[in-house]
């Protein structure tokens, strides 16, 4: 079975390797394979539990909030010890009360901003990124695998030193990716409020480049480079990165 072949879950459509097919680095090197894997919620059929186990993961991350969590619970993967990292996501209150598709835009932008502002946020996205160093094959997600997973995953790639356009690239690929659960999401919004209400939450449903633009704004701002987030805002040392760095590089 091809990597490719191996990473395709009939029931978690956005469920993929951080390396990609290895990406390249910016000094010639790639991004080790089969060590880190990113995804939507393991709403998980028979059949994809087994591919899961079958990877020998140590560990399952779930970035959502416990209200996400009480709804959607993860399935127990035999191997892998389940862990809880709440990172703030899309707010549903905020999302009740939106009229129009730039409000929608807006609170896409504070989600981004709030993994670099927000206090809570960087404590458990640190704590997510000193999990991930201590090794072993793991798997981090939240609902849809886009924004929360979508960062972290941007994150591990800098590290490993993967240029800002592969990193755009990557993180874009949620939108070809997730492609059928989304129409699932736009299907039930259309349902329940109708198809203009759908329009103007379509941003809430996508990845988009302004959106990870807005975290990046926010790190130059009060950081200014991502290096020094990671130290300083998030947390992590030289041997945490630099343990993250000997995992994901060939």
């Amino acid at each position: 079975m091809s990597n490719e072949d191996l990473l395709r879950l009939a029931t978690v459509d956005n469920f993929r390797d951080v390396a990609g097919d290895g990406y390249a680095t910016t000094d010639g090197g790639r991004v080790r394979t089969g060590v880190f894997f990113r995804s939507n919620e393991l709403r998980l059929s028979g059949a994809d539990l087994e591919t899961l186990t079958a990877l020998g993961l140590t560990a399952i991350i779930d970035l959502r909030s416990q209200g996400e969590i009480d709804r959607h619970p993860d399935p127990e993967v035999p191997g892998a010890t389940w862990l809880h990292y709440d990172l703030f996501g899309i707010p549903m209150e905020r999302v009740a009360a939106v009229q129009t598709v730039d409000d929608a835009e807006e609170i896409m932008h504070t989600v981004y901003r709030g993994f670099v502002d927000d206090p809570h946020s960087r404590d458990h996205l640190g704590g997510v990124l000193r999990q991930l160093a201590g090794g072993g094959k793991q798997l981090f997600h939240c609902t849809a695998g886009k924004d929360r997973t979508g960062w972290t995953a941007a994150l591990l790639l800098h590290i490993a030193g993967v240029d800002d356009a592969t990193i755009a690239s990557d993180y874009l690929l949620t939108n070809a990716r997730s492609a059928a659960s989304r129409a699932r999401l736009r299907a039930t919004i259309v349902d329940a409020a109708g198809p203009e209400r759908a329009k103007v939450f379509e941003p809430t449903l996508i990845a988009d480049i302004s959106f990870l633009r807005a975290a990046s704004d926010a790190v130059e701002a009060s950081y200014g480079d991502r290096d020094s987030y990671l130290r300083e805002g998030l947390g992590l040392d030289d041997e945490v990165l630099g343990r993250l760095r000997a995992l994901l590089r060939d």
